[in-house]
């Protein structure tokens, strides 16, 4: 089997899991494995996965396999023509060897279980993996894995804090709550995302079934609705997804990364979902009180119309509208240059798109553009306007459209978007101007401008998807779709900066009350006031100890900003009272304990 052979078999696994179907072995795979046998260790990723798959079977177990008839199309006449090609040397090989000696072919038989054992990174199959966690003793060295980290508990608290605000507003429209799986079948998430299709973590074979880890939240939504048959839902899904992208840490780029989805799924009248969503951003960036902010929004109807009338050749409009989404990170004259150089652009044509991506605005920008002599005619033009116009005026009846910028830019380059697309941005507000002047005044490196926490940039962003349900339906029937997806990790690393240049911790504990002993023996009555409070629904603890110190005891509620302590000792008990002190002013007063729950909350309320 030469590299032209098994460039086929990568083509074709790499789309399914198997030779000639997506869901059962057959003598084919079978064939085809005996034939592969000496090419293993060079072996591209898929067909390693596959090759692995085929080796925990026995050769018994092989020679049950179905016979294969039809093998599936692949969409590519050629590659097909290739395999049936592959398929007959293998037949051949498999008849030439099969009057060979039997030690021969229980040799060949053991090999798998090598090839099997061969380490390979289930995350990335591709790639070797990393010596980083090992030192030179063989020791291992504790670390977290690239693009990740662990939360203390100080942080934990300021994620519950922006969960619980973005969840009351998800809440305010009427949103439920759902939950996927992690990872899904390698092809549900396969030729969905454009170029970042290479972000995807695929998973080795488990038993059968090519898989990957999420890349986000819409795919998988995209497929709950098509799989359950559902018409309209207003949902909101909150959990990570997984990318193979450079993480920058302190700007809150990871490869594992929360992200908080809303979408609204169900035939509506145009315009009116969109605004919705839009709403929505601006109503979690404004109560998380994050500085100024911008939400950019564009069409996929406008761009494709601006392209169209600029000469871009309808191939060619999804690459090129890749390459407009680097806009945001990079200059005009290094996107012209990848147009032109990668794409195979023409240079006046890329002339022609710069002269509107730069351009941004309001209703004034809509109006240029609808009687722009390159746009006045184009039907995908003009349609993107007229859309972009109504919904200016139901974003303007929400009252959110002060930050609403129409940004000629913003491309959102993932291929499933069909409408209105938006984007928000965090400026430097979030950044006090006394830190901005300290941080100023001190040269920094490339790395620290890059990682500058006062630049975190995009934090949410969506669009309008119609046909993406569509493309797991069975029948093709489509469920149009608008919805917006949080950068949830960026706004935790805002939060967290604001809180430390304020010197403003949250409590990690949510404890109401400490029970305290203010001598040794307390333990019985220490243990039944927890279980009264506990039994009210009040949220309180006490030492592990027996015997605990009283102003460790007082320390700790204290240290952890416990509001109240309730303390007793031999007097309280022989008096049926205990005492009930503010941690912050130190105010204590007597109260019996038949009344403390009543008091306590009356009290906790006020705090």
């Amino acid at each position: 089997m030469n590299e032209q052979d098994i460039a086929v078999l990568e083509a074709v696994l790499s789309c399914r899991s198997y030779i000639s179907s997506s869901s059962n072995a057959s003598q084919a795979d079978a064939q085809i494995y005996g034939a592969l046998l000496d090419k293993l260790p060079n072996t591209p990723p898929s067909v390693v996965r596959w090759a692995q798959h085929m080796a925990s079977y026995s050769p018994q177990q092989r020679q049950l396999f179905p016979q294969h008839t039809n093998v599936q199309s692949c969409g590519d006449a050629k590659v097909d023509q290739q395999l049936n090609s592959l398929l007959q040397k293998a037949i051949l090989k498999q008849k030439q060897e099969s009057s060979k000696n039997i030690s021969t072919t229980t040799q060949r038989d053991v090999s798998p279980a090598k090839h099997e054992r061969v380490s390979q990174n289930s995350l990335s199959p591709s790639r070797k993996p990393s010596k980083s966690g090992s030192s030179k003793g063989g020791k291992l060295i504790l670390k977290t894995a690239k693009g990740t980290r662990d939360y203390h508990p100080a942080e934990m608290a300021v994620r519950r804090t922006v969960f619980d605000k973005i969840k009351s507003v998800f809440h305010m429209h009427g949103a439920v709550e759902i939950e996927t799986p992690v990872f899904e079948l390698k092809e549900v998430l396969t030729g969905k995302y454009g170029e970042d299709s290479k972000l995807i973590y695929d998973l080795e074979d488990q038993g059968g079934e090519l898989l990957s880890l999420r890349y986000d939240l819409t795919v998988p939504f995209a497929r709950y609705v098509a799989q359950n048959k559902i018409d309209n839902i207003s949902r909101y899904h909150i959990a990570r997804v997984y990318r193979r992208d450079n993480p920058a840490i302190t700007r809150g780029r990871y490869r594992e990364f929360y992200q908080c989805d809303f979408d609204i799924a169900g035939a509506y009248d145009l315009m009116l979902p969109d605004a919705e969503c839009l709403q929505v951003i601006h109503q979690v960036l404004a109560s998380l009180d994050l500085g100024l902010f911008t939400i950019k929004v564009n069409h996929r109807k406008l761009l494709d119309g601006l392209f169209g009338a600029c000469g871009v050749p309808i191939e060619k409009f999804r690459s090129i509208c890749s390459a407009v989404d680097k806009l945001d990170k990079s200059s005009w004259c290094e996107v012209r240059a990848e147009m032109i150089g990668e794409k195979g652009l023409d240079e006046a044509v890329a002339d022609r798109i710069g002269e509107y991506v730069k351009l941004n605005g309001k209703q004034d920008l809509l109006n240029t553009l609808k009687n722009d002599d390159r746009l006045k005619t184009n039907e995908d033009a003009q349609a993107g306007i007229e859309e972009l116009e109504l919904l200016l005026q139901y974003t303007s009846l929400l009252q959110c459209d002060a930050n609403l910028l129409i940004d000629m830019s913003l491309a959102r380059g993932l291929d499933y978007y069909t409408g209105v697309i938006y984007e928000a941005i965090l400026q430097e507000g979030q950044v006090p101007q006394q830190q901005q002047e300290s941080d100023n005044s001190k040269k920094k490196s490339k790395k620290d401008e890059e990682d500058d926490g006062g630049t975190v940039g995009s934090v949410a962003g969506g669009g309008r998807y119609d046909n993406l349900v569509g493309m797991f339906d069975p029948k093709k029937r489509t469920v149009p779709c608008v919805g917006v997806s949080f950068g949830i990790e960026r706004l935790f690393a805002i939060q967290e900066r604001k809180l430390k240049l304020q010197d403003r911790k949250l409590r990690s504990r949510l404890t109401s009350v400490y029970v305290a002993g203010v001598c040794k023996g307390m333990l019985h009555h220490r243990l039944t006031l927890c279980a009264l409070l506990h039994e009210a629904e009040i949220s309180a603890e006490t030492s592990r100890k027996i015997n605990p110190k009283f102003l460790t005891q007082l320390q700790y509620a204290e240290e952890n900003g416990i509001p109240l302590v309730v303390t007793i000792g031999d007097s309280e008990v022989s008096e049926g009272v205990v005492n009930v002190r503010n941690t912050s002013t130190r105010q204590e007063e007597k109260v019996p304990r038949d009344q403390l729950i009543q008091h306590l909350k009356q009290l906790l309320p006020q705090l």
